[in-house]
């Protein structure tokens, strides 16, 4: 039987939740001293996309094949027996996850694996904060830190028979490759469940650390270089920021989207349109972007001779398969909004409207729900998503709202 505490907690954690869904939608103030901070923060930013009353994950079919090549899936079955004996012997379910937050191997006893697949905490089940709302892994995708989700503090009323303990798995370099987690009904919560998961995970990475780089690839082989330029501007290199201008971010952003390159004219042109501006000044801009990318970038003519690994681009390929879900996450806002150089504008107004017209050309409420988060006087898509919902989903206060906003305006 569990405690009292944890029972009492878990009853107060369930009338607060009540209040978030009851309310339709409407943020929990004042909060129960129970509900904590980033608790509170998740429901306010999933509840406008996630059901609460969904009764599973969606599912990502490539998930099985993903995990033969994962560079994670070696670790982890070195460590199996470990992990096997844990879930067994605590009645847990465990979980690896991909950097998405997509479970690519699970393991747990006959009744706990049982009661993990209805909900679809099986290899495929998407568990990102846009898919499931909040939990444990969709908590450490967001903050890369572990994270412990109890009973009602999930979103989803289908998990609050659950508690789960989740932690970043990290390849040598640092980034993220995915999340451990281990789960279970929630009168197991105890306090030793973390460090046993961070246990685990420092056992993981420590035999991803020794695994040559070939035996990594593709996970260690990804781009050098990361450009985030969707709502703002910023490059990593190695995961050191790069100390690069405006004007060097807009041409790594034009070189990324640009996989062909440009020659020094159409460079100029992309950058200052119609404006005079001296070959010397365009070579000397170039050359210092040249100089902090390591020498990737060919002379000449301009093109980038290592992949750069960019937001927008990501939403372009996105698009160009037919993935809306992934399309609308990844936008999360306009291309190098400051910028007024003509060949970003071109491609920052191309974004805008293919994903727009991809989410209203989408049958899933979710869609219009997120991009109308982020655009909150767009009517056409507010209206969009109010006709997908159904007459019974509280999530048509939301929409309703966002036409009122939209109309006032």
């Amino acid at each position: 039987m569990a405690p009292h505490g944890l029972r009492d907690r878990r009853t107060r954690l369930v009338r607060e939740w009540g209040r978030l869904v009851d309310g339709g939608g409407s943020p929990v103030r004042p909060p129960d001293p129970d509900l904590r901070a980033e608790i509170a923060a998740s429901w306010d930013r999933s509840r406008i996309v996630v059901d609460p009353h969904r009764d599973s994950a969606p599912a990502d079919p490539g998930a099985v094949d993903r995990w033969q090549t994962s560079a994670l899936a070696g670790p982890v079955g070195d460590m199996a027996g470990e992990l096997r004996s844990i879930a067994d012997d605590a009645g847990f379910v465990a979980a690896v996850t991909d950097a998405e937050g997509t479970i690519l191997w699970t393991y747990g006893g006959r009744v706990m694996r049982h009661r993990a697949e209805q909900v679809n905490f099986a290899p495929g089940g998407r568990w990102d904060e846009t898919a499931m709302g909040t939990n444990a892994p969709a908590l450490v995708l967001r903050d890369r830190r572990p994270a412990t989700v109890f009973s009602a503090e999930h979103l989803v009323e289908a998990l609050h028979g659950w508690v789960c303990y989740a932690a970043p798995l990290r390849a040598p370099d640092g980034r993220l490759l995915g999340v451990l987690d281990l789960s279970s009904t929630w009168d197991r919560s105890h306090p030793m469940v973390m460090p046993t998961v961070r246990t685990l995970v420092a056992g993981i990475e420590d035999r991803l650390a020794r695994l040559p780089a070939t035996v990594l690839s593709p996970a260690l082989s990804a781009p050098r270089v990361v450009l985030e330029c969707l709502g703002g501007g910023r490059a990593v290199r190695d995961g050191a920021a790069l100390p690069l201008r405006p004007r060097q971010l807009e041409i790594l952003a034009l070189l990324a989207l640009e996989p062909d390159g440009f020659t020094p004219d159409q460079l100029r042109e992309a950058l200052h349109g119609d404006r005079h501006v001296s070959v010397s000044s365009l070579k000397a801009q170039v050359s210092h972007l040249r100089s902090a990318l390591g020498g990737s970038l060919a002379q000449r003519h301009y093109v980038l001779t290592e992949p750069v690994r960019c937001d927008a681009s990501a939403v372009l390929d996105a698009l160009a398969r037919g993935d809306t879900t992934m399309a609308v996450r990844r936008y999360t806002g306009p291309l190098l909004p400051e910028s007024e150089a003509p060949g970003i504008v071109r491609w920052r107004d191309y974004l805008e409207v293919a994903v727009r017209k991809a989410v209203l050309a989408s049958p899933v409420p979710e869609h219009a729900l997120e991009y109308g988060d982020r655009h909150r006087h767009d009517l056409e898509i507010h209206e969009h998503g109010h006709r997908l919902l159904a007459p019974s989903d509280g999530r048509r206060g939301i929409t309703a709202a966002r036409i009122d906003a939209a109309l006032r305006a």
